[in-house]
């Protein structure tokens, strides 16, 4: 009764899928492919990184941090949505939407930190590579990793108490597809300006700024990259920056298009659309990239495959 008393309703319903017809029967296989995918991908990247010696650097000890965060990104909302679809009812409970509102948050701050982080990684890596060791020691990149993530979780406690705050009056529709600031405050019945500044504070020391120190890291390292003689070394600089840069810009692409779209001129769909590419789509791109692009993961992928071979024949032959 003091939730019911505090917000008006004890459950919200999601319309993103509301304009596609049968989608718990055509959605629910497509969204748990994804997962699986997102989940077992990022997976191997992890375990990869920890078997392979030869990974055991700055730059993959970031990587499995980012693939933790996708894991958890993609599982704060991808399993409901496939509740939803089993059971055929886009619902979920008042404390539920606050806690998957709270996680997401965290999680998607702690990633855009972690970007940052890295490719301060890779500005010196390759602008001070005399200096790497003593720059990007263990104990720092510890430091650093851990701080992203009490960064996220800090910055969403704030989102959080403000809008356990919020009145909704009986309004229960949500119109996307998982609880977020921005559809909570839009169907609020009582004062949001200070959510709206808040969201805006964050989307400027959370979003902005990793990403334009990202910019800046990446304008030194290509002046670096240009100075290189060597063919061969401009090509190899360029091979450890582009799996990041890839991710970068998919990442920050969408958060700007999820975060700070016009509150007008776009349909459900379209909404619908843009919040399945930044915290479905994204987590799942992210280990195929690395995977793909990357030589060293590659080679990495391919002893521990061929290691379990031998494993396998030599049982099977006693």
């Amino acid at each position: 009764m003091g939730v019911r008393n505090q917000t008006g309703v004890v459950e919200f319903v999601f319309l993103g899928f509301s304009g596609i017809p049968n989608s718990h029967f055509y959605l629910f296989l497509p969204f748990l492919a994804i997962y699986l995918v997102t989940v077992l991908g990022n997976l191997m990247i992890f375990t990869l990184i920890q078997l392979d010696s030869s990974l055991q650097s700055p730059m993959y000890y970031f990587l499995s941090h980012l693939s933790c965060l996708d894991i958890c990104i993609s599982s704060v909302t991808v399993p409901k949505i496939l509740v939803n679809f089993l059971y055929q009812r886009e619902t979920i409970t008042y404390n539920q939407c606050m806690a998957q509102m709270y996680f997401l948050v965290s999680f998607t701050g702690t990633e855009a930190a972690l970007l940052g982080v890295m490719a301060y990684d890779r500005y010196a890596a390759i602008c001070k590579p005399l200096h790497y060791s003593r720059l990007m020691n263990t104990k720092l990149c510890a430091t650093l990793a851990f701080s992203t993530w009490i960064w996220g979780f800090l910055n969403a406690v704030i989102h959080s108490a403000l809008s356990s705050r919020l009145h909704f009056c009986g309004l229960n529709q949500i119109h996307h597809i998982f609880c977020d600031i921005p559809p909570l405050t839009k169907i609020s019945c009582n004062d949001v300006h200070i959510n709206q500044l808040a969201a805006r504070i964050a989307s400027i020391f959370v979003g902005m700024a990793p990403f334009l120190f990202t910019i800046l890291s990446y304008i030194f390292i290509l002046s670096s990259i240009l100075k290189i003689h060597s063919t061969t070394g401009k090509r190899k600089a360029f091979s450890t920056c582009a799996s990041h840069l890839t991710v970068v810009i998919i990442y920050f692409g969408n958060a700007l298009l999820n975060y700070n779209r016009p509150s007008a001129g776009y349909s459900l769909e379209t909404d619908t659309l843009i919040s399945t590419m930044y915290c479905i789509i994204t987590p799942m791109l992210n280990p195929l990239i690395y995977s793909l692009r990357n030589k060293e993961v590659k080679g990495a992928l391919k002893k521990v495959l061929e290691s379990q071979r031998k494993v396998y024949m030599g049982s099977y032959k006693q």
